[in-house]
């Protein structure tokens, strides 16, 4: 047998071996959480807190853990050998930043999904979640969007290059589990917000930026708060918690799809979203719209059609969520760490 065939059979063989020690949360002993510094890395580490004390966490900082060097992570996932990983490290942020620094969200996010997912596999790692985004989904896609639209006509242009790189790790997960037989899958969250968000006044998803915009004109005594775009385009918000509680759902699933949507299944337009933070505030100013900023995609709403006939379902209203970020926000800025990079 010739080198290449024997390495071939090597890899097929370990596949088939891994496919059949692949484990649910509940029998793993240790788990690797990539990006536990971020807002989805927290809630992911209170909840199997919560849920699994028994198992082991390992996590690592950005000046511990290079996820853009391949040696690096190698030889993390070689020494801590997790029997399970969670990607929720990613380059993140909202339209302004995504349309200012597209090389770096599509190279750092490509770089990161494919070391971890490399790592994986080849340092025996049972079982990977890799957490994307709704924005993988075409700007035109049928609403709700199911998961099987995905690549069916062209992006939001505002936010591609992050897409491209989320569905660049999405399909190393589906790739690696069919040749290999790995229980590598993902999940695509939609709009995420809650404790531990980045409230940077330029590159922050919609509800922080909005949280501090209005607390600080409250705050100013400003007459008016200015919104970007039209107000009219329809977004889903699911709170980090929720998602989290999702998360540990699809790891206790024996077969689960290749890639899964999570959300809540219902969203509002960002008018609303301007007026339900405003009344969570307490602001009592004028709200006008910016209507030569970008609205980016009209609708983002994901079909959890799937994810429910699993049995899961999101439980936190908006309304309570917002309020339960806003006191994060607070508490935050009182004891001087809230995330605004």
């Amino acid at each position: 047998m010739n080198e290449r065939r024997q390495r071939f059979f090597q890899m097929q063989v370990r596949g088939f071996l891994l496919h059949l020690l692949c484990m649910r949360l509940s029998e793993a002993q240790s788990i690797f959480i990539a990006g536990h510094r971020g807002m989805v890395g927290g809630a992911l580490i209170r909840a199997i807190t919560a849920r699994h004390p028994e198992v082991k966490l390992h996590t690592a900082s950005r000046q511990e853990l290079d996820l853009l060097s391949q040696a690096a992570v190698n030889a993390f996932i070689a020494n801590t050998r997790p029997d399970t990983m969670v990607i929720a490290a990613a380059k993140v942020g909202g339209i302004h930043a995504n349309s200012t620094y597209p090389a770096d969200f599509i190279y750092e996010n490509l770089m990161i999904a494919a070391n971890l997912v490399h790592a994986a596999f080849e340092y025996g790692v049972k079982r990977v979640l890799f957490l994307g985004s709704s924005c993988i989904y075409p700007r035109e896609a049928p609403q709700p969007m199911p998961e099987d639209c995905l690549l069916s006509s062209p992006l939001e242009s505002t936010n591609e290059a992050y897409a491209i790189a989320k569905i660049a790790g999405l399909k190393l997960c589906q790739h690696y589990r069919k040749q290999h037989g790995v229980l590598f899958h993902s999940a695509m969250p939609t709009n995420l917000y809650g404790p531990g968000d980045n409230y940077h006044a330029e590159n922050s998803h919609v509800i922080p930026a909005l949280l501090r915009r209005f607390h600080e004109a409250k705050q100013e005594g400003r007459e008016e708060v200015v919104v970007w775009g039209t107000g009219s385009p329809r977004r889903e918000f699911l709170h980090v918690d929720d998602l989290a509680a999702g998360c540990l759902h699809l790891l206790e699933s024996g077969d689960p799809p290749d890639w899964i949507n999570l959300g809540c299944g219902h969203d509002v337009s960002i008018r609303e979203l301007a007026e339900l933070v405003k009344t969570t505030v307490g602001y009592q100013g004028n709200l006008s719209f910016d209507t030569s900023k970008p609205d980016g995609t009209p609708r983002k709403l994901l079909d959890v059609a799937k994810m429910n006939a699993l049995g899961w379902k999101a439980q936190i209203p908006l309304a309570t969520g917002l309020a339960e970020a806003y006191s994060d926000f607070k508490t935050s800025l009182e004891s001087h760490t809230a995330r605004c990079v």
